[in-house]
């Protein structure tokens, strides 16, 4: 393996321009097609490392044809690049060979290369990887029913060519909530927030102090969700959510303050780091404009000793602010990984859209 890493979506662009697009052009000048690294992966995020080079990494994209040209030649594509990609690209084996535990490991091979392209019709890949067309017209369960993380696979990545016209405008049309979806996507969050502020303080006054730690880390990963949504920017799956956020500009001092909290060893500390992280993100809130200010100061939890912002308050203005009243009258459970936390409902577009339906049964 190379000594020098780069990165999944540079070595992307070399497949795709020193190898494939010179395969396609000589062999099937008049072909359109698109290409891309998009989907599933870290690197299509921008987060892979030399460590992920270990599996299910490498000189990969996607190739998408028209119904007809995956009809007519699919296979014959398939078959030229496994007999003509180079054995490597970049210092990198070209053939990803499947293991025994369900991934794809690089391997240096002779004869046909085990390739890591995918060649699909992209309205179906579409719908098999996000449950719903993004060229055709999204509707409100559509938005809910998916993870952010998906999302985020659609429109991070990067298009090497779009000759067919359909990826830039999918990526388009998913760049970003519709401004209502937004606004109910964000009330939901901060209903999240308000509906554990106090436990922070009441579990320590008991001397749980292992259960107001639990609290806090749910608040700080409540919390940096909340602020990767402010920032328009789809929050990635546990593993990546705190990279995403360090990413964000100006994002150091509640990056300190919210490790703070979840550092702390007595829940006093804990709450008057998670106070200025509420008040932080409270005036974040109101720079946006979407809601008439909300005093984003903290108050006591009715008569108990515990400092709380009363997060409801930011949901209340942002239902308010709400044009459409079928979707101002759903209920404050939000997008489907806002009351969902379940790896095996959440990767499997049939389960969640299901979930979905049964808390949004019309569609919008």
């Amino acid at each position: 393996m190379p000594v020098n890493f780069i990165s999944g979506i540079e070595l992307s662009r070399r497949l795709y321009d020193d190898a494939v697009q010179p395969l396609l052009s000589r062999y099937l000048p008049d072909l359109t097609y698109s290409a891309a690294l998009i989907g599933a992966g870290s690197e299509v995020l921008g987060f892979d490392t030399q460590r992920s080079t270990d599996h299910d990494w490498g000189p990969r994209l996607q190739l998408f044809l028209t119904a007809d040209d995956l009809a007519r030649h699919g296979t014959g594509i398939d078959d030229l690049l496994s007999e003509r990609l180079p054995a490597t690209i970049a210092g990198y084996p070209t053939s990803l060979v499947p293991t025994e535990h369900g991934t794809r490991h690089l391997r240096h091979t002779t004869g046909r290369v085990q390739h890591g392209i995918v060649i699909a019709e992209p309205d179906d890949w579409l719908t098999a990887h996000l449950g719903f067309n993004p060229l055709t017209n999204i509707n409100t369960r559509d938005w809910l029913a998916t993870p952010t993380q998906a999302l985020a696979e659609i429109t991070a990545g990067t298009v090497h060519h779009d000759g067919l016209g359909v990826l830039h405008t999918a990526r388009q049309n998913l760049a970003w909530y519709p401004n209502d979806v937004w606004r109910y996507v964000l009330a939901c969050q901060w209903q999240r927030i308000s509906q554990e502020e106090p436990f922070v303080g009441r579990c320590g006054e008991v001397g749980d102090e292992l259960g107001s730690a639990v609290v806090a880390a749910r608040m700080v990963r409540d919390l940096i969700r909340l602020r990767l949504l402010i920032n328009r920017t789809y929050p990635p799956y546990s593993k990546w959510l705190g990279t995403a956020f360090a990413r964000l500009p100006d994002s150091d001092q509640l990056t300190a303050t919210l490790t703070a909290a979840l550092t702390a060893d007595n829940w006093h500390d804990r709450e008057n780091h998670l106070v200025n992280a509420y008040e932080t993100v409270a005036a974040l809130h109101n720079d946006l404009c979407l809601t008439a200010p909300v005093n984003p100061r903290v108050r006591s939890f009715h008569d108990r000793p515990f400092r709380v912002l009363h997060a409801e308050r930011f949901t209340q203005a942002l239902i308010l602010s709400i044009a459409d009243p079928a979707l101002r009258g759903l209920p404050l459970t939000g997008a489907i990984d806002q009351f969902v936390d379940n790896t095996d409902a959440l990767g499997h577009r049939t389960r969640s859209r299901a979930i979905a339906a049964a808390l949004y049964p019309h569609d919008q």
